[in-house]
C-alpha cells in the first residue's frame, strides 16, 4: 500500500522527477556528442540502446505507461538528431575560433569520384601569395564556384587538421539552432509525458476517464463483487466509455472476474454493440459491427 501511495504522489506532481530526467536527457546529447568524436557506431550504438532502455524506464515513472516506449523513442530520435546536427557544426565552430582569415589563389581543382547517386563534391588546392600550401586538407564545395587562378578568402586552421572554408561556409548558426531545436523538442516530450501521467493519477482519483483513455478504458473496481453488480457496472462501461479511433470500447477482463466472455457479449448485444472475438490483446472490445463476433448466450 505504501508503494502504491508513493507511485501515485509521484504521478501527481511530477516536476522534480520530469526536471531530473530532462537533466539526463541533455546530458545523454552532450556526453553522446562528444564521444562521437572518438569512437565509432562499435560503441556508439550500443551505447544508444542502452539510452533508449534506460529512457523507457524513466518515463514509465512519470505514469503515462502506455505510451512510455514510444516516447523513449521519439526523445532518442529527437537526441540523436541532436547530436548529428551540432556534429556537423563542431568544425565550423572550431575553425572559426582558431582559424585564420588569409587570401589564398585556386591552383588546382578536380571532381570527387562517382558513387552511384551520391552528389560530388568540387575540390580545391590552395596557396598562399608566397607560394606556400594552405594546409589542411582541400577545400569542398558543392558546385564549381571556383576557377584555377581565382583568389578567395577562406580561413585556414593553423594545426592542418580542418578543411579551409570561407567565412560564409564556416558560419554555424543553422546547425546550432537546428541541434538546440532537436534537444528543445526531447526535453518537450519528458514535459508532454509528465504532463499526461499527471492528468491520469489525478483522474483516477476523481474516478473519471484520463486523456489516455481513448485507447484502453478500464473499469473502476469498489467493493462491487456480486456477478449482477459486475454486470451493471459493465453496462455503465458500455454506455459511457469513449471509442478508441478504431470506434472499440474497450474493457479489461480483469475488472470482471465474475464474468465470462459469453455473457459480456450477451449484456453488449442488448445494448446494440457486438463483442470482438479477434485482435484483443487482454482486452474486451465492443462495436456495433465486429470482424468476428463472440458468441453470447
Amino acid at each position: 500500500m505504501r508503494i502504491d501511495e508513493a507511485r501515485n504522489r509521484r504521478t501527481r506532481h511530477p516536476v522534480p522527477l520530469a526536471v531530473g530526467i530532462g537533466c539526463y536527457v541533455l546530458a545523454a546529447i552532450a556526453g553522446l556528442f562528444l564521444l562521437a568524436d572518438e569512437y565509432g557506431p562499435a560503441l556508439l550504438v550500443p551505447l544508444w540502446i542502452v539510452h533508449g532502455a534506460l529512457l523507457t524506464l524513466l518515463i514509465r515513472k512519470l505514469g503515462a505507461k502506455e505510451s512510455s516506449t514510444y516516447t523513449a523513442l521519439f526523445i532518442v530520435i529527437t537526441s540523436l538528431m541532436s547530436v548529428y546536427v551540432a556534429t556537423m557544426a563542431r568544425d565550423d565552430l572550431t575553425l572559426q575560433r582558431r582559424g585564420e582569415k588569409v587570401t589564398a589563389t585556386v591552383v588546382k581543382k578536380w571532381l570527387d569520384p562517382a558513387q552511384g547517386r551520391k552528389g560530388r563534391d568540387y575540390n580545391y588546392t590552395l596557396e598562399h601569395q608566397d607560394g606556400t600550401r594552405v594546409p589542411g586538407p582541400a577545400m569542398k564545395t558543392t558546385s564549381d564556384r571556383y576557377g584555377i587562378g581565382r583568389r578567395v578568402t577562406v580561413l585556414e586552421d593553423p594545426r592542418g587538421e580542418l578543411r579551409p572554408r570561407t567565412p560564409g561556409q564556416a558560419d554555424a548558426t543553422g546547425e546550432s539552432l537546428g541541434s538546440g531545436a532537436f534537444a528543445l523538442a526531447a526535453l518537450g516530450a519528458v514535459g508532454w509525458t509528465a504532463w499526461r501521467g499527471s492528468d491520469t493519477a489525478r483522474r483516477r482519483d476523481h474516478g473519471k476517464p484520463s486523456a489516455g483513455m481513448r485507447r484502453t478504458c478500464k473499469a473502476v473496481t469498489g467493493n462491487h463483487t456480486t456477478r449482477e453488480a459486475q454486470e451493471e457496472r459493465l453496462r455503465e462501461a458500455l454506455r459511457t466509455y469513449p471509442a478508441d479511433r478504431r470506434g472499440y470500447i474497450k474493457v479489461q477482463p480483469d475488472d470482471y472476474p465474475g464474468l465470462p466472455q459469453r455473457r459480456a457479449a450477451r449484456i453488449a448485444w442488448e445494448m446494440g454493440l457486438r463483442a470482438e472475438a479477434t485482435g484483443n490483446r487482454g482486452s474486451w472490445r465492443f462495436k456495433e459491427t465486429v470482424i468476428e463476433e463472440v458468441p453470447h448466450d
